[in-house]
């Protein structure tokens, strides 16, 4: 039965826009800018060292790709949420660390070479876990089906 209340409808939308969002920023990195340059993005959070930074730059735009996609088609939501709450708590701790070691970098993400705004990024990080939970929340009651 599709939802007929504004807060399972409005957390389907939100569940499609992540999704969309996550496959886009995927995407992003292994077709547009390369996995070489978000080799050296995550190099530079300076938390893991070759050869580990390559293997996190090669595998991460493809975990969100499936999540994404997930998301969107509506399978293996709650999983899918979760690895996208999970990937987004590491991603705020790599910027946590970042902004506490001083580190004027780029956060890695579409391509971007500017320097990290860290409280816009916390910002968003906050927008990120208030989707999440409103969606998940909506998910645990089974008002959100399609």
């Amino acid at each position: 039965m599709p939802p007929n209340r504004p807060l399972p409808i409005l957390a389907l939308v939100l569940r499609v826009l992540l999704g969309v969002w996550f496959v886009y920023s995927g995407g992003e990195k292994v077709f547009g800018t390369g996995l070489t340059e978000f080799t050296r993005a995550v190099a530079n959070y300076r938390i893991v060292h070759a050869p580990w930074d390559a293997v996190v730059a090669y595998t991460l735009p493809w975990f969100e790709i499936v999540a994404g996609l997930c998301l969107v088609l509506g399978v293996l939501r709650q999983g899918a949420l979760l690895l996208v709450a999970g990937m987004t708590a590491v991603f705020a701790f790599g910027v946590g660390h970042a902004w506490r070691e001083g580190l004027n970098i780029a956060c890695g993400c579409r391509g971007s070479d500017a320097p990290m705004n860290y409280g816009a990024k916390f910002a968003e990080f906050g927008a990120y876990f208030a989707v999440i939970g409103l969606v998940w929340w909506q998910e645990r009651k089974g008002r959100v089906s399609l």
